[in-house]
C-alpha cells in the first residue's frame, strides 16, 4: 500500500514523454557525445582562474 501516488506520477510523466513532441537537436547531442565542440570555455572564465588551475590541466592535443 502507499505506492499509489507514486505510480501515477510515473505513469503522468510517461505518458508526457512519449505523447508530447520535442525538439530535439542532434547535431549538438552528437557533437557533446564525441567530444567535440566549436566553442572555447576560456572565454567564460576569468583569467585569473584559468593561470590558477593551468597546472593541473592537460594541454589538448589539436
Amino acid at each position: 500500500m502507499g505506492r499509489g501516488r507514486a505510480k501515477a506520477k510515473q505513469t503522468k510523466v510517461a505518458r508526457d514523454l512519449k505523447y508530447q513532441t520535442h525538439e530535439t537537436d542532434f547535431g549538438a547531442l552528437a557533437n557533446e557525445l564525441h567530444g567535440e565542440s566549436h566553442s572555447t570555455d576560456t572565454d567564460q572564465v576569468d583569467p585569473e582562474v584559468i593561470e590558477k588551475w593551468a597546472d593541473y590541466v592537460e594541454p589538448r592535443r589539436d
